[in-house]
């Protein structure tokens, strides 16, 4: 497997919420990773991709909800959130698709 395949499944797709954006405004960019990933990989995988300075990388675990399906409990899955904070003169244009 090449390296740039194992950053791809480091980071699965950014977030863009009115939370990220916000964030977005101090220089912070927010993906949803690999739940196994760790903050050096992390940094790592979003230099090599998108070519900027990291600074800082903080990361969550939003535990899933107990949901009903079809009249049957079902839980949702755990999801890891990273707000990589990026060096000052940097940025990432998340917002492409739109």
């Amino acid at each position: 497997m090449s390296t740039q395949a194992k950053h791809y499944d480091v980071i699965h797709k950014p977030i863009i919420t009115e939370k990220a954006t916000m964030a977005s405004e101090n220089g912070a960019v927010v993906f949803e990773v690999h739940i196994d990933a760790n903050k050096p990989q992390i940094k790592e995988a979003v230099e090599t991709l998108f070519g900027v300075k990291v600074k800082a990388v903080n990361t969550t675990i939003t535990k899933g909800k107990v949901k009903r399906f079809r009249g049957q409990l079902g839980k949702r899955k755990d999801v890891k959130k990273a707000y990589v904070t990026l060096e000052e003169g940097n940025t990432i244009d998340v917002n492409t698709g739109l």
